[in-house]
């Protein structure tokens, strides 16, 4: 099955979605024996549902979360700085991750929102995924998926927020956005 797979995937834009996409691919993946990493950044603090979930399946899904927040979330003691550097840090360790070749399936879940405020480098994730092993399919996901990700990727999926209960004061719910 692995030379089949390869190919690059990016679910962007600004409606609810993206990481369920991605969340969807990598159950489907491990039901079909295939080995997942999914990566996720932004998304610090309480475990979301998924990430619960994906606990049961690890014998094909491994989890990485870092615990930087996006800077309208920070906490008392959270910086941008810090940010930038654990972002750097994160891409050398998933660029030895996906070299490992031990994934089918590599999902870098918020990875569009690190490029696009400049808390990493395009051109170094980029570099990454050239570099992959044949066969390792990847999957990024946030908003502001940058042009030269796009170029390079096969398939782009474009979430349109058409309407959203946030407009109406209604918050992120358990189980339903995280």
């Amino acid at each position: 099955m692995k030379e089949k797979l390869g190919l690059i995937h990016i679910y962007t834009g600004e409606g609810k979605g993206k990481t369920t996409a991605a969340i969807g691919l990598a159950v489907r993946a491990a039901g079909n024996a295939l080995k997942v990493l999914f990566v996720q950044f932004l998304k610090g603090g309480e475990e979301s549902g998924e990430i619960k979930i994906f606990k049961g399946l690890k014998k094909n899904i491994e989890v990485i979360r870092f615990d930087q927040r996006h800077p309208i979330f920070f906490k008392k003691g959270d910086t941008k700085k810090g940010l930038i550097n654990a972002a750097k840090d994160a891409l050398k360790l998933i660029d030895e991750k996906i070299k490992s070749d031990k994934y089918d399936l590599v999902i870098l879940d918020e990875i569009n929102n690190l490029i696009v405020q400049g808390w990493a480098d395009v051109n170094e994730l980029m570099d990454i995924i050239r570099k992959r092993p044949k066969g390792v399919e990847i999957v990024l996901t946030g908003r502001g998926a940058s042009d030269e990700l796009i170029e390079m990727a096969d398939y782009v999926t474009e979430m349109k927020a058409i309407k959203h209960p946030f407009k109406k004061g209604i918050k992120a719910r358990k189980g339903i956005e995280y």
